[in-house]
This record gives C-alpha cells, sequence and structure tokens, in this order.
C-alpha cells in the first residue's frame, strides 16, 4: 500500500491527506469530510507511511499490515474498531501471525482498524504491485524492446579521424 501523504494530527480523529505546504505549516484535508485546515509546526503530526507495528522478528510497516488485510478481505472493510478486544486481537492474529502483543496495545489496535475502515471507505486503499507481477511486467518490456531492436537496422557509426597535434 502507499500510504505517502497520509497523516494522522495528535488531538484530532481521522486521517489527513497532505494538499500542500506552507512556510510554517501543512494544508491539510479531512480524509471524512473533505475540510481543508492549517496543521502548524506544534501539532504532532504522523505520516503513515512511517508507522510500524511491533512483532518478533522485524517490525512490520502499516502498509504492509493494510495491504495483507486488504487480500485477506478481498478488498472489503475490516472489523470495526468498535468490536471487543478479543475479537482484534484473534483477527490481527490471522493477519500478522507474529506481532507483539506486550507492545501492541489495545488502542493501536482499535487505530490500525478504525484507520484501515477509513481509507477503504476513502477509496485510497490501492495494492501494491506484487513481485510475481513486476517480474512478468519486465519479461513483457524485455521482449518488446528486443523485438524493436531487432527489427532496426543499426546505424554506420562513420569512422573516427585522428587528431595529430603538432609541437610548435
Amino acid at each position: 500500500m502507499n500510504l505517502t501523504g497520509i497523516i494522522a494530527i495528535s488531538g484530532r480523529p481521522g486521517l489527513f491527506k497532505v494538499v500542500a505546504q506552507g512556510k510554517n505549516n501543512l494544508i491539510v484535508e479531512s480524509l471524512e469530510d473533505g475540510k481543508r485546515f492549517p496543521a502548524y509546526s506544534t501539532d504532532r503530526i504522523s505520516a503513515l507511511e512511517d508507522i510500524s507495528v511491533y512483532t518478533y522478528e522485524e517490525d512490520a510497516s502499516l502498509g504492509e499490515l493494510f495491504e495483507t488485510i486488504f487480500h485477506k478481505e478481498n478488498g472489503g472493510e475490516a472489523p470495526s474498531h468498535k468490536a471487543d478486544k478479543l475479537t482484534l486481537e484473534n483477527y490481527l492474529l490471522e493477519v500478522l501471525p507474529n506481532y507483539d502483543q506486550e507492545r501492541v496495545y489495545f488502542s493501536d489496535l482499535k487505530k490500525i482498524f478504525q484507520w484501515y475502515n477509513l481509507l477503504h471507505k476513502s477509496g485510497l486503499l490501492i495494492p501494491t504491485e506484487t513481485e510475481s507481477e513486476k517480474i512478468e511486467e519486465a519479461v513483457v518490456v524485455e521482449e518488446t524492446v528486443v523485438s524493436e531492436t531487432e527489427e532496426k537496422p543499426k546505424a554506420k557509426r562513420a569512422p573516427r579521424k585522428k587528431v595529430v597535434k603538432t609541437e610548435e
């Protein structure tokens, strides 16, 4: 998932899209109602692309987690953030089985599911290409480049002229 330009502002509900950048602030647009307002440098702003979830091995980025949920739900919504703690924990265990249950709090779980559903509702959940799709595209592009180069005759280069320096 590409979460570039999507932020959360501490003290304000929901998520916001960065529209423009001023001298001392950001102009943001709410994903819920579309209202625009300035977010100042004194606000605590968190970019969703920089957020990760604690796991027992390497931390998982929020984008990877959202992509896994997206594929599990076949592009549908995840459970509501208002569901009980056990439901959200079990769902996250299905999607991310190695998440650190001691360091990921219930409030974090609620945010994850609330943000996912908000992005889904806004239509901003677009999965990135998988590695196999990238490889297939590369093969197709390589085949077309090879076929194009075979059809074109090679231009003959003129021989280089030797430059002889004479001493005066």
